[in-house]
Order: structure tokens, then C-alpha cells, then sequence
């Protein structure tokens, strides 16, 4: 039996799963006072925004994959907002000279998309009405909730920001010398937000599906869209170009959105059929990585060894180069997935990987088609340039607020078999400006659009930018047997398919996969600003052995080394052909936990 940090969880009444232990026991409660699992992540999700401010928040994203048991289906729900419809190439380049979306402020907020994802999900799947499933952040916001180490950390680099340049997040997130590690700290404004949302909702009736309808309209047609509106409007928000900028968003633009359904995209792997969501997000780049790794015979391999490490990070390399040329909202570029995910695409592509680390970035050529990608020499440069530029103590973090947030994840199963993998981000407490009366920011998803016309991933009104968040289920037999996820930006879709690995090809249990040593490479192009590229940087779990990373690095990787546990922040629940249920968390950081019964 491999080593774990704590027990897999086990039970057949429900589990849950989550970055946060409030939010888990917060899913729980739900399943205990009857909910389903679409109740409870619905629940646990809005919690996820008091308890961890500075890695998601209203105003973010959330995509979705659920399994009904009614309908018997798997569905993506996509909570990923799009570009407004003033979000335009000639607008950031030629009106505001700019060669890069800003990674803070407002130039970079997309339609929040998270709340109706939520919503969406409940309308057609949960059976609790909009107070029943917001009186827990209600009360957490209301009351406080205790506030994670990282959470004060994080505002100790933005302070200046704040101070000097944006006003209202410094009102509430620096009064009374702000969130203290393990003290309570509350969000009185956001409570107040949802208790107005909740009041709107039940003013429309005793049905449940008229208010959430109603909740719905309150938050794009009526007075959440209104303040976004006029905030946007007046304010201008000091970004990572360091200069001002007003928003782009509109109300018209929230108006106009609502979440949708996707069909999720898929690839086999030793029986197990891996389900992401579409080439809006990462996910196929998961999807490939296995389609190249199923080639290879892993399960001989030492599971933490060097060999390992090296097939795993050059089958990697591939996936995401074939994601920077490939990958974008389908709505406006034709994406060739069925070949991307094709075994014949994928033999073709693992003859590329040899004894030593690739140091390029090789986009194929799927159907005969040229690789349109953006410059692997820029952004190696602006790499250099912001080493160079931190090196030198420029205030790119302090002043300018460049201070990247992360990600939240969300399993749950419940005793019917429904089954629910959510991953929220976006819209942190430091990506934007706290907008006034609402108590919550926008997002920053837009800086991960290019300003080159031409590319799978080019800026466009109205185009979802292809986002890093990347949820996950696989099936076993046809039937639903896992939901798992992680934050991590890029290294989502890296500890991913190491953890489903780590299950399918050496028996590990999830807990097991999730505490084994991790890595992750950050070799290919960013997804967030400034958009750069490290060729052949590897990162090694200190836990690994100084053989593995001699060996490496005769191989040719760049190897660094992390602290002992510093690698993934993993979640999943399981579900056994014979109704048993299992789940694990993460231990690293001390925040994440399973429950169940």
C-alpha cells in the first residue's frame, strides 16, 4: 500500500470533495438535509467565494461537468464568460497601444460567468430554492468565516495597490488591518449582495424555477449589471500596463450572456473514458497527453521515476504546443479535434518524443493543416524581461498589482449516483477593483486572449477566452465512476492525468495518487500575463530521489526543486460499480478536505 497523509474517504450515502474544509462540510450538509449533488456544489461553491477571497469570487468563472442520473448523460456546463462586445484587437492595440491584455484591472474582465453556470445547473438538475442554496455564504459572509494564511499573504503584496490606486478594495480588504491567518473576517457588502438577490428571487413566487429565473435576471439585466455598469464607466483602474484603463464591459454585455451546455470532449485510456471540457479550455490538452502516453507501456516504470517524469512532461510539451496552435472557443474557429484526439494524430505525435528534453515548441499538423502559434521566441523573451525587471526592483508587483490568483475545485457524488466536477476561479479579491455595493470584483480571463489576428485564440467580441480551468470526470464501462480537478492555471491539466495515472495503471486509490510526489513543467507559452515561456524548466516535488533528478537532468531537463509537499492541490470522488463511494483532498496547505458517509 502506497503512503498517504489521511484515509480515502469511504461511504454510500454521499462524498464531497474540496479545496476548502468549510466549503466540503458545507456540500455535506446539503446531502444531510436532502439535497442532491447538484444542491450541494452549488452550495459548496458560493461558500468557496468567502472562504478563499483570493482564488475565486462572484465575478469569476466556473466550468462544469456534471452526470445526471435522470437523463442518464454527462453534459459541460460552460460558465466561462466571453469577451465584451467593445473588446476588441484594433481597440487594445491601435486605440490603446498595447501588445498584451493587462493581467489586472478592467481591460481584462470578461461577462462573469460563474453565477449563472450555477444557477443554470440548479435550474435544471438541483431541487433547492436560491435561499436554501446561498444561506451559507449568506452566513459566512455575514458572520466571517476563518481566513486561510494565504489570504493574508496575498493582500501583503497588493497592499500598495490598494492604498494607491484602488480605493474601494482597499475599504474592504484593509479595514481593521484586514484578514488575519485563522481569525475571522466577513464580507458584510457581499452578504448584502446575496441577501438582495435572494429577496428579488422570492419576490417572483413560491416556484423554485420562476426564482431562480428571477435570480438570474437580478444579476445580468438588473442591479448586480447596473453597478458593474456604472463603475466601469467612472472609475479607472491602474493594471499591470501600468496605466489606467476603464472598463469595457457593459451592462448590455452582461444582458446579452447566459450559460450554456456543452458536449464534453473524450478520450479513451486503458478503460477508463477521460471526460473534459471543450477547446474553449485546456482540456484537451489532458486529452492528448494521454492519447500520446497509452502508447507507451507505463505500467512497467518505476511510478516515481526518472523515466516516468521525462515521457510524461515530452508528452506534455506536445499536447499544450498542439493547444496554443488548436485550441479556441469553437464558436469562431474551426478546431479539429476529432483529429487531435485521433490515435492515428496521437502515434504520429509520440515518434517526436526521444531520450532527451525538447527545448521547441512543435504544434502538428492535423489534417494536413498548418500550425498558426504564437512566438515561442517572445515569450521566452518576456520571461527574461520580467526576471530581469523583478531582478531590478521594479514595482511590478506592489504597485502594479501583478499578483496572480488560482483556483478552487469541487467533487461531489451523492446516494443516487449524480455526480458533479466544478472548478471556480477568477474574479479573486486582486484581479480588479472592488465595485462598490457589491462587495465582490470582476475577472482578468480576458489577458489570456492574443492581440494577433489569425490564431485559435485570438480576441474577438463575444469569443470565449480559452481558459485554463479545466474540470474532469472519467467513466469506467460507460458508467460515471470519477469526478476530480484541481487549481493550478497550467499545472491543472498536468497533476490531472498523473493523478488518473497514478489509479489506472499502478492501482493507487485517489488519496494515494493525490499525496504521491508531483511536478509540472513550464516549458510551452503562459496562459496569463505577461505571457511568458521557460524551455525545459521542470519541477521536482522535493520528496523525489537525487537519482531521478541526476537523471533528468542528463536527459537535458532544467530541473528546480519544490519543498516536499508544494505539487498539486488535487481533489476527486469516486463512485464503485457497486455503489460504494470514495473520495480524497489534497493536503498540501492544510485547506483541502473530504467528507462523506
Amino acid at each position: 500500500m502506497a503512503f498517504t497523509t489521511r484515509p480515502e474517504i469511504a461511504g454510500t450515502f454521499g462524498v464531497v470533495a474540496s479545496t476548502h474544509w468549510i466549503a466540503s462540510q458545507v456540500g455535506m450538509a446539503v446531502l444531510e438535509h436532502g439535497g442532491n449533488a447538484f444542491d450541494a456544489a452549488a452550495a459548496a461553491g458560493f461558500t468557496l467565494q468567502i472562504v478563499e477571497p483570493h482564488l475565486n469570487g462572484p465575478g469569476g468563472d466556473c466550468p462544469i461537468i456534471i452526470h445526471s442520473e435522470k437523463t442518464g448523460q454527462q453534459q459541460v456546463i460552460c460558465g466561462q464568460g466571453p469577451a465584451p462586445a467593445g473588446l476588441t484587437i484594433s481597440h487594445v492595440r491601435d486605440h490603446l497601444g498595447l501588445d498584451l491584455i493587462p493581467g489586472t484591472g478592467f481591460l481584462a474582465a470578461p461577462i462573469p460567468g460563474a453565477f449563472d453556470a450555477w444557477m443554470l445547473m440548479l435550474r435544471d438538475h438541483g431541487t433547492w430554492k436560491p435561499r436554501e442554496i446561498l444561506e451559507y455564504a449568506i452566513g459566512y459572509a455575514r458572520r466571517g468565516a476563518h481566513m486561510v494564511g494565504r489570504v493574508r499573504a496575498t493582500l501583503d503584496t497588493v497592499k500598495p495597490l490598494f492604498e494607491e490606486a484602488w480605493p474601494t478594495s482597499a475599504q474592504l480588504w484593509l479595514r481593521d488591518g484586514g484578514p488575519q491567518p485563522g481569525k475571522l473576517f466577513a464580507n458584510p457588502i457581499l452578504a448584502d449582495t446575496y441577501e438582495r438577490v435572494v429577496r428579488e428571487a422570492e419576490a417572483a413566487g413560491g416556484d423554485r424555477i420562476a426564482q431562480i429565473e428571477a435570480a438570474r435576471r437580478c444579476w445580468y439585466e438588473g442591479f448586480v449589471a447596473e453597478a458593474i455598469d456604472s463603475f466601469g464607466r467612472s472609475f479607472e483602474a491602474l493594471d499591470t500596463s501600468g496605466r489606467r484603463h476603464k472598463a469595457v464591459l457593459t451592462g448590455q454585455d452582461m444582458a446579452s450572456w447566459r450559460a450554456s451546455y456543452d458536449k464534453p470532449a473524450s478520450v479513451d485510456f486503458h478503460g477508463t473514458t477521460v471526460l473534459k471540457c471543450g477547446p474553449w479550455s485546456q482540456g484537451p490538452a489532458m486529452l492528448m497527453t494521454l492519447a500520446i502516453l497509452r502508447g507507451f507501456d507505463l505500467a512497467s516504470l518505476d511510478p516515481n521515476g526518472p523515466e516516468l517524469v521525462h515521457l510524461f512532461v515530452e508528452a506534455q510539451k506536445l499536447a499544450f504546443a498542439d493547444r496554443e496552435a488548436w485550441c479556441g472557443d469553437p464558436d469562431f474557429v474551426d478546431v479539429p479535434m476529432e483529429t487531435l484526439l485521433s490515435e492515428a494524430y496521437a502515434a504520429e505525435r509520440r515518434k517526436l518524443i526521444g531520450e532527451t528534453a525538447s527545448m521547441e515548441l512543435l504544434p502538428g499538423s492535423p489534417d494536413g493543416r498548418a500550425p498558426n502559434a504564437p512566438s515561442f521566441a517572445d515569450a521566452i523573451r518576456r520571461s527574461q524581461e520580467a526576471r530581469a525587471a523583478a531582478g531590478s526592483g521594479e514595482p511590478t508587483v506592489s504597485r502594479l498589482g501583478a499578483s496572480s490568483g488560482d483556483t478552487c475545485h469541487i467533487d461531489v457524488i451523492d446516494q443516487w449516483g449524480n455526480m458533479v466536477s466544478a472548478t471556480p476561479s477568477a474574479g479573486w479579491l486582486q484581479s480588479s477593483p472592488t465595485v462598490p455595493g457589491l462587495g465582490f470584483c470582476l475577472g482578468s480571463r480576458c489577458q489570456m486572449f492574443w492581440l494577433e489576428e489569425g490564431m485559435a485564440n485570438s480576441l474577438a467580441p463575444g469569443k470565449r477566452p480559452r481558459t485554463t480551468l479545466s474540470p474532469a470526470m472519467a467513466l469506467k464501462d460507460g458508467k460515471p465512476w470519477m469526478s476530480f480537478g484541481t487549481p493550478g492555471g497550467e499545472q491543472q491539466d498536468q497533476w490531472q492525468p498523473l493523478m488518473l495515472l497514478r489509479m489506472n495503471r499502478y492501482g493507487l486509490n485517489i488519496q494515494e495518487a493525490i499525496d504521491a510526489p508531483a511536478f509540472h513543467s513550464e516549458h510551452w507559452i503562459s496562459s496569463f500575463w505577461p505571457r511568458g515561456a521557460k524551455p525545459g524548466k521542470l519541477v521536482l516535488e522535493g520528496r523525489y530521489s537525487a537519482e531521478a533528478e541526476a537523471a533528468l537532468k542528463a536527459k537535458g531537463h532544467l530541473v528546480e526543486r519544490g519543498g516536499d509537499w508544494s505539487e498539486g492541490r488535487l481533489t476527486g470522488a469516486r463512485r464503485e460499480a457497486d455503489g460504494q463511494l470514495h473520495a480524497g483532498a489534497n493536503p498540501r496547505g492544510m485547506q483541502g478536505y473530504a467528507v462523506g458517509r
